[in-house]
């Protein structure tokens, strides 16, 4: 069986030279994707090796909070008809039904009270991968005075492929943690080619032991 830590090198870029240490500071976002339990093993859309990013993101959790930085979590919330359902014609299983255990995030990751959470995905006919889609998240980073996202969580092929597109649209810098993300996978290059679509949109990869606070 294959480590986290094997496939997260297997998906670093051939070529890409870690950068130098990034010290966090004003403006700066942890941006948390959908961390939920029907992302993680036993779910009803289970990430591979999901469960590998929790450590990481609590320890960058850990970081920001300690010199008081933003932090933002996205969460699925579908109502029980949403079009990304197998039952109405997507390509999902049953996910992360509003109001419902599997759209929690796992007891073992506890976000400090100071989180925003913002929710996606709630209208029935939209997939809501982006966690710009249909919400006020850039309207909050902007109140915030964020200029720079470090972005981790899942999956990287799907909603945080789409949440880093949007967020570099919108001219924000993105650091994405590439050992705080993990992949649906359906084809099995599917990570590594959202890899580089976000590089070549202008993301910078980096790991969280790059994060200096």
């Amino acid at each position: 069986m294959r480590t986290g830590k094997f496939i997260n090198m297997m998906a670093w870029p051939r070529g890409h030279v870690l950068p130098p240490m990034v010290t966090i500071q004003s403006g700066d976002a942890l941006l948390i994707v959908d961390i939920q339990k029907d992302f993680l093993p036993g779910g009803g859309l289970a990430v591979s090796c999901g469960n590998d990013v929790l450590p990481v993101l609590l320890s960058c959790i850990s970081k920001f909070e300690s010199r008081g930085l933003s932090i933002f979590a996205t969460r699925d919330w579908h109502p029980p008809n949403h079009c990304s359902f197998r039952e109405q014609g997507g390509v999902w299983p049953i996910h992360c039904v509003a109001d419902s255990p599997g759209a929690e995030p796992p007891s073992s990751f506890r976000l400090p009270s100071s989180v925003v959470i913002v929710t996606k995905g709630i209208a029935p006919d939209t997939e809501g991968y982006s966690g710009f889609q249909g919400t006020t998240l850039n309207t909050q980073l902007k109140e915030a005075g964020v200029r720079r996202l470090f972005v981790g969580g899942l999956a990287t092929d799907f909603c945080v492929l789409n949440t880093v597109k949007d967020a570099l649209d919108l001219g924000y810098q993105v650091y994405l943690l590439s050992d705080a993300i993990r992949a649906v996978n359906l084809q099995p290059n599917d990570s590594s080619k959202a890899i580089e679509a976000m590089l070549q949109r202008g993301a910078i990869l980096i790991q969280s032991s790059q994060v200096a606070n």
